[in-house]
């Protein structure tokens, strides 16, 4: 099996996020040929603006999509806010709907929540949205309902968690690895 290179983006910018922290648990259930890479720079992008899209993105956007187009697969693990998604994972997503570095790439999405409901409706948000953009997302999602219990020290520690933790990852590096490639048109 060739390298198979899974970005993830964490829809959370708090330091000891419960989101970030199966980010990064996720990385370390990763063996090779499959590498995952937690993207760190979301809080960073500038709020979208469709002007200055068009006319020059500026450098943290064009980053943020080389590092979407290479990858063959993406992991977004979020929180649930307002019933929906953060507003950093949003405006991430609004710079990429005219590049189409979504387009046709496996992508799994992963909330997990204090709360018994384990942002399901993030979830659903995200893959509403992910499927509007042309997505290929994944049938099975994660929902984690009571996170803090099942995380310590920024990492799942949860073994029924991580198992399915394990299984996702697994099921989307297999979906990375069946994606013809170049589909992505990026900037």
């Amino acid at each position: 099996m060739p390298p198979i290179n899974v970005l993830a983006l964490c829809g959370s910018l708090r330091e000891g996020s419960l989101n970030s922290a199966v980010a990064h648990t996720a990385a370390g259930l990763c063996r090779p040929p499959v590498s995952l890479t937690v993207h760190e720079g979301l809080g960073g992008l500038p709020f979208f603006n469709p002007d200055v899209e068009r006319d020059c993105p500026p450098p943290e956007v064009l980053d943020f999509r080389a590092r979407l187009a290479a990858a063959d697969a993406v992991l977004i693990t979020s929180p649930e806010y307002a019933h929906g998604t953060s507003g950093v994972l949003k405006n991430a997503l609004e710079w990429v709907v005219g590049g189409g570095e979504l387009v046709d790439k496996p992508v799994a999405v992963v909330t997990a929540s204090p709360s018994m409901t384990g942002g399901d409706r993030a979830q659903a948000w995200l893959r509403e949205t992910l499927e509007v953009m042309s997505a290929r997302v994944l049938p099975a999602g994660l929902r984690i309902a009571c996170a803090g219990a099942k995380i310590t020290d920024g990492r799942v520690t949860d073994e029924a968690t991580l198992a399915e933790l394990g299984t996702l990852v697994a099921e989307l590096a297999r979906a990375g690895a069946e994606a013809p490639a170049g589909l992505s048109r990026g900037c």
